[in-house]
């Protein structure tokens, strides 16, 4: 009997778990989901990486496209480069950030998936996501084992401005979109245009 019990006290705890969020972590998801349906032009502020892509030379916009209870998704348009879409998931036990990573024929493109997951409880205008286990392997899979350290940051100061930062040592990204100012909206990402 102690054993069912137990068995039964321990299956309600975990199915809890799994709706467990606290309040800063609420809040900060509030304070971008407002903006649901509405795109917004971005600029560099901070860029020291002299890469493949430079988002210097393109028009930058993000999108926050769909919103649920536990789920954004916020696609990052660099120009014509419409792979990128952010996506926002309560867990149970934080926050999760991924980069959803298409080709233009919307196939995974084969780093995508990376991001990372809250530590603390953060701040409902700002919340940071270290690198996850699965994104390191990733990274140490494609040869880019720097990234290992990387860290997304969010932050967003509603009327105002919502920044997307990334920094690890020795590099920096970081975008300002201004939220006062609601553009036309882009495309559709690649590889969701079936889920419209």
């Amino acid at each position: 009997m102690l054993t069912l019990l137990g068995a039964s006290v321990s299956t309600a705890l975990v199915a809890s778990a799994a709706t467990v969020s606290i309040p800063t972590h609420d809040a900060f998801f509030d304070n971008i989901r407002q903006y649901c349906g509405q795109a917004f032009e971005g600029r560099v502020v901070e860029d020291n990486f002299t890469g493949v892509e430079n988002f210097k030379e393109n028009r930058l916009v993000m999108h926050v496209r769909k919103c649920s209870e536990n789920e954004l998704q916020i696609p990052f348009h660099i120009g014509d480069n419409h792979s990128r879409t952010w996506i926002l998931t309560k867990t149970g036990a934080g926050i999760s950030l991924k980069h959803d990573h298409r080709n233009p024929d919307g196939s995974d493109d084969d780093g995508t998936m990376y991001g990372g997951h809250t530590v603390d409880a953060g701040w409902e205008f700002a919340q940071s996501f270290p690198a996850d286990h699965y994104s390191k392997e990733d990274f140490i899979r494609r040869k880019i084992p720097q990234s290992i350290w990387n860290t997304w940051h969010m932050y967003i100061y509603p009327d105002d401005f919502f920044s997307y930062r990334l920094t690890r040592e020795g590099r920096e990204l970081r975008v300002d979109f201004d939220l006062t100012n609601p553009v036309d909206l882009p495309p559709t990402p690649w590889g969701y245009e079936d889920t419209d």
